[in-house]
């Protein structure tokens, strides 16, 4: 198994790419807001919203409003009311199903199906984000049961460095292109 990253390069600020690597539930409410809004902007938010809460214990947040938090300037998300209701329905499922430790969706997984069926059951974690962050948990953290879901083009679990998210973008947005004219 490789070596554990100290950062995850999601996102331009080096203390929330920390943060990224270091805790799970940290990583699923990346993942959670990333819609509608740069990567970068995505990645960074729970970094902030650490900050403004002074916690990202699923047990905590998942008691509280987050509204205020998601707002304050500047937001996390552009659409701050419906991603703060998110990811405290986030925090309370890592709560009641997995004891608080979000690592336990994926540690606790018998197979890949098991893997994809759990992160599909989070709230606003469709199929096009269970293998996002599937190809990261298989890519970049070594979960076995994830190997699966990293594809071959281009995607965040092959993003060791700002320079390779640079070039992950510049290749979605050409496949985006290619998809519109196709």
């Amino acid at each position: 198994m490789p070596a554990k990253p100290k950062a995850l390069w999601f996102t331009d600020d080096p203390k929330a790419c920390e943060l990224l690597a270091q805790d799970p539930f940290a990583l699923l409410v990346g993942f959670a807001i990333d819609q509608q809004v740069p990567v970068q902007k995505a990645f960074a938010g729970p970094y902030v919203l650490k900050q403004r809460e002074g916690t990202l214990d699923p047990r905590k947040l998942a008691k509280r409003d987050l509204a205020e938090s998601f707002a304050a300037k500047p937001a996390i998300h552009r659409f701050p009311g419906s991603m703060a209701k998110r990811v405290r329905e986030l925090a309370a499922v890592v709560a009641e199903d997995y004891g608080g430790d979000a690592s336990r969706i994926w540690s606790e997984a018998k197979d890949a199906d098991d893997l994809r069926d759990r992160l599909g059951a989070l709230p606003g974690f469709g199929p096009m984000k269970v293998y996002a962050i599937g190809s990261v948990l298989g890519g970049q953290l070594g979960v076995k049961t994830a190997k699966t879901l990293v594809p071959d083009h281009a995607c965040l679990g092959k993003v060791n460095s700002p320079e390779d998210l640079e070039a992950y973008q510049a290749a979605k947005r050409a496949h985006k292109r290619a998809l519109k004219a196709g």
